[in-house]
């Protein structure tokens, strides 16, 4: 009951969010710096109005950085379908990326169900009832090219992580198995989660969920400036 109740709020307020368009490449060749944006459920396609303003404000302290929203449909529902697409398109996005500039330092950044896809992609996927079948984590070969790993609201959140950032102690709804931690990644990824967050906290509030950015826009960038150095 509490998951179709987390999912019928969020369906409901999806109207709301305002279509920001995608910023386009600043340059064909491979940027010091690259970074890809996973939005949340029901925002329109590109970065989303979340994650823009902290996709921005790293653009801003690193100029010449180059920016990619993962292509997906990060639909509610049917919401196991979309977060394995998720997946597998961060996977195919990533290593093409890396593989075609294998110097650049990239940064993951991810909201809501984009949290979810980014960490199923690195960490290993599925395994629970409403998220489909297991999957593989993406190769470490390729997973040790991004340098910082941002996410907010993480539907898959544990509360006892090391990386855990934000007022949260509880599980989320799809809380991350122990075959799928991604404490290999711990230094470079902070997770942000607040008490009562509907999703990531298995709590009652949409607007703790929403509230991530302004409120920890400064310490992520910060977080993520620092592990650019």
């Amino acid at each position: 009951m509490l998951l179709l109740s987390a999912i019928a709020t969020l369906a409901l307020h999806g109207a709301l969010c305002l279509a920001r368009p995608a910023p386009a490449e600043t340059q064909n060749d491979c940027a010091p710096v690259h970074i890809m944006s996973a939005r949340g459920s029901n925002q329109p396609p590109g970065e989303g109005p979340t994650l823009a303003p902290l996709v921005d404000a790293i653009v801003a302290d690193h100029p010449g950085s180059t920016r990619e929203p993962i292509v997906w449909p990060a639909l509610i529902f049917p919401y196991a379908e979309s977060s394995h697409n998720g997946t597998l398109a961060v996977t195919a996005q990533l290593t093409a990326y890396v593989e075609r500039c294998p110097k650049s330092k990239i940064v993951l950044l991810g909201f809501s169900q984009g949290s979810h896809v980014i960490g199923d992609s690195l960490c290993g996927g599925g395994g629970l009832p409403g998220i489909g079948p297991i999957t593989d984590p993406i190769s470490t070969t390729i997973g040790d090219h991004v340098s910082a790993i941002v996410w907010l609201g993480d539907p898959r959140h544990r509360g006892n992580d090391t990386y855990n950032r934000g007022t949260s102690v509880r599980d989320g709804i799809f809380p991350r198995l122990q075959s799928q931690s991604c404490e290999h990644y711990a230094a470079n990824l902070q997770s942000y989660c607040d008490t009562r967050d509907i999703f990531c906290d298995s709590g009652d509030s949409l607007h703790v969920h929403r509230g991530y950015i302004p409120k920890y826009l400064e310490a992520a960038k910060q977080f993520v400036n620092e592990r650019l150095r």
